[in-house]
């Protein structure tokens, strides 16, 4: 039995320590290896940023927050899926252990910054899934790419994956309030607040569409105005 599947059945304290720490070290070398992995990606992404500061005097950026999936979340998921619980199987068939979100001010940063990033010749787009275009039925918009990176271990340089995902202010704040509902067990008009929700995303799509040509708009007449002067 694997470290992860003793710690799903929660029956580590059967286990001699020395057991243990041989079983656990795989698993953690694994995850300082998506760690590393994350590291790689944000110094990209913080390098976009401060180029795109300097040539266009603003930050595409809003903030950027990366995650590890749980141990727990991930035997989860394993399970889920019908995967064996090992260490091998979460890097064979699991691409969303490690994560980055980036909240952009506008879709057109979105897809500017994503352009840039897959462009970098050690970088490599595995697959990519663009809810802003065709939003998902419950209305749910995201730009996911899954990259794969390399991370320049002492030893070895290894390829790992990283799942990136994009969105707008206004995306990320209805996706944080419909995973709420989402895994809410006691919403007597869940159904109700659910078409709420997709109505909403509409709205916020509209809205975030106004909102950056209203930003283009000021930018032309700032354009002009240096022009004339």
């Amino acid at each position: 039995m694997s470290i992860l599947e003793l710690e799903y059945e929660d029956r580590l304290e059967s286990v001699q320590p020395e057991i243990i720490l041989k079983e656990a070290r795989p698993f953690l070398e694994l995850m300082m290896e998506y760690r590393c992995a994350l590291m790689e990606v944000e110094t990209k992404l913080n390098v976009l940023n401060e180029e795109f500061a300097l040539k266009y005097n603003r930050n595409p950026f809003e903030s950027i927050k990366s995650r590890i999936k749980k141990p727990l979340s991930i035997v989860e998921k394993l399970k889920r899926k019908g995967f064996p619980i090992t260490v091998e199987s979460m890097e064979d068939n699991l691409f969303d252990i490690a994560g980055i979100r980036i909240i952009c001010s506008f879709v057109d940063d979105i897809y500017a910054i994503a352009a840039l990033l897959v462009q970098q010749d050690d970088i490599t787009l595995i697959e990519a899934k663009d809810y802003i275009k065709n939003p998902k039925d419950n209305g749910y918009r995201s730009l996911h790419l899954l990259l794969e990176v390399p991370v320049f271990l002492a030893e070895q340089k290894k390829p790992m994956k990283v799942e990136v995902q994009f969105r707008t202010i206004a995306m990320d704040f209805w996706a944080s309030l419909e995973h709420k509902l989402k895994y809410k067990k006691d919403v007597t008009d869940a159904q109700a607040i659910f078409e709420e929700l997709k109505d909403c995303a509409e709205i916020i799509s509209n809205m975030d569409l106004r909102m950056q040509d209203i930003r283009d708009r000021i930018e032309v007449r700032g354009d002009d105005t240096g022009r004339n002067s």
